[in-house]
């Protein structure tokens, strides 16, 4: 058997699988090694603040590998969702594919999601007054940095938007993800076998 080809883009495996035929199942979902940070071969390096993905090779030390992988599959069996959620903010995305979620997927929904949203109110006085005022710091500085202006007016109190990648401040590097059925309870009240939890890096 053809073990190399058993990620391989296309329609070969199999039906996609809903969100119910995932609870009427019960299937478990085999994670591509990539995602997973399992692949001798490939570590994924993808920057949730840039958006820009490509991989590491031990045996190429030297040099960033091209992501050519993007349209293979990023489970076994193929499901039409994903959702993903991480203990660094308090957040979900959830990634939409009804012929089946890609590591392209993944990684685009990931960085659009981070890149998009802003901070709410409510999610801001959620913190403890410390961590807001390191988060509104942090923002300030990433702003000035990189020429944005972060401050914006209301007639009464003054409201600051703040993006969501801030909230992860330097942890912006994808490391991979795993399966916390206990944590998915948690956060969502319930736990599915295609809800994973995103582990980040600073580099």
């Amino acid at each position: 058997m053809d073990t190399v080809a058993k990620w391989a883009a296309g329609n070969s495996y199999g039906p996609v699988l809903s969100q119910t035929d995932l609870y009427l199942l019960g299937t478990e979902l085999e994670l591509h090694p990539i995602l997973a940070n399992d692949s001798g071969s490939f570590q994924l390096i993808f920057n949730l603040s840039t958006g820009q993905s490509s991989g590491y090779n031990p045996e190429s030390r030297d040099r960033d590998v091209p992501f050519t992988q993007k349209d293979e599959p990023a489970t076994l069996p193929r499901v039409e969702e994903l959702i993903i959620i991480t203990e660094c903010s308090p957040w979900c995305t959830i990634i939409k594919n009804p012929q089946g979620v890609t590591l392209g997927d993944v990684v685009t929904m990931l960085f659009k999601d981070y890149s998009d949203k802003m901070v709410t109110d409510k999610e801001f006085e959620s913190l403890p007054p410390r961590q807001q005022e390191q988060l509104r710091r942090y923002a300030a500085s990433a702003a000035s940095s990189s020429g944005g202006n972060w401050q914006f007016y209301s007639p009464a109190p003054t409201v600051w938007l703040i993006p969501s990648l801030d909230w992860l401040r330097e942890r912006v590097f994808f490391d991979r993800l795993i399966k916390k059925d206990h944590y998915a309870k948690q956060r969502l009240g319930f736990s599915a076998p295609n809800i994973f939890v995103l582990m980040l890096s600073t580099y």
